[in-house]
């Protein structure tokens, strides 16, 4: 069990639904409901009966909400205690940021870190994961979205949102693919990808394009060194019904008429973005910012 699976818990009893719970921890109702079932699943119980009036303890999660209680109330402690021997922070707080970071993902930390250190003033970089992971080693970051998790005790690393991509396709071309659940990625073959350099966050590159060549995609060369992939380029790149390009549900983008977006049956893509700042680092307002990010994150 991780602390933030039993926030969520004790948040959906003493709430008495889903709904208030999910608003009280700032994620959203379908996030908090998967949080609650891998729950159920890890610890082989039901805790939780659903009505259409709310929720309630079981027996067994009576008992858990007791025990879940206790750990998070020694869990604020700690963090009390040692937060006496971090230093305060302020100044700034550098954060880099990867395009399409979901809307709203940082909102409530940024709300809290505001609450809690005024003082502290968020600078954004925007950077590709590679080159964010560069600035954290130079010490030019203080913490960054990165869509790979660093290896080793250099960097600690939180999760903080799974995003399911789909498809982005000529409006004809997508209307000849679509099925009732969207489109399979077996019907994208002799497309062309339009995709992003290997160079800016190689271990998710390699993972997906594993899986579009496992599924019989050719997927050319790589793009070139330096190329962003900018809402524009993936526009442009799928207008002339040869290629597709990748992108979440919940993309900032307003589409054209030309352009569609489809999901992908059985979501085989799955886009994950960590929060990564050094594992030595004593920032107290650093802290605050983490934490409320463990307390929204979807996971």
């Amino acid at each position: 069990m991780e602390l933030r699976e039993l926030r969520a818990f004790v948040a959906v009893v003493e709430e008495g639904g889903l709904s208030a719970a999910a608003r009280r921890l700032h994620m959203s109702q379908p996030a908090l409901s998967q949080t609650i079932s891998g729950l159920e699943r890890q610890l082989g119980v039901k805790l939780l009966v659903r009505s259409s009036t709310g929720v309630r303890a079981t027996e067994a999660g009576t008992a858990l909400l007791t025990e879940a209680r206790a750990v998070l109330a020694r869990h604020d402690q700690a963090v009390r205690v040692m937060a006496r021997y971090v230093g305060p922070g302020g100044g700034a707080l550098r954060i880099g940021i990867p395009l399409e970071l979901p809307v709203g993902l940082l909102d409530a930390a940024l709300a809290e870190l505001a609450e809690a250190h005024p003082d502290t003033r968020v600078q954004p970089r925007h950077l590709s994961t590679a080159d964010q992971l560069a600035a954290l080693r130079a010490g030019e970051l203080d913490v960054g979205f990165l869509r790979e998790r660093p290896v080793g005790p250099e960097f600690d690393a939180l999760l903080v949102v799974r995003e399911y991509l789909g498809v982005l396709l000529a409006t004809e071309q997508a209307a000849e693919l679509a099925g009732p659940d969207g489109v399979a990625l077996d019907a994208l073959v002799g497309l062309r990808w339009v995709g992003f350099p290997r160079s800016g966050s190689p271990v998710w590159f390699d993972e997906l394009t594993a899986i579009l060549r496992g599924h019989g995609l050719d997927l050319g060369p790589d793009a070139p060194e330096g190329q962003a992939l900018i809402a524009d380029v993936k526009l442009a790149g799928v207008r002339d019904g040869r290629a597709f390009t990748l992108a979440p549900s919940g993309w900032q983008q307003p589409l054209p008429d030309q352009v569609t977006w489809l999901p992908l049956v059985g979501h085989p893509l799955v886009r994950r973005t960590w929060a990564v700042w050094p594992a030595d680092a004593t920032r107290r307002d650093l802290g605050r910012f983490i934490a409320a990010l463990d307390r929204s994150a979807d996971r």
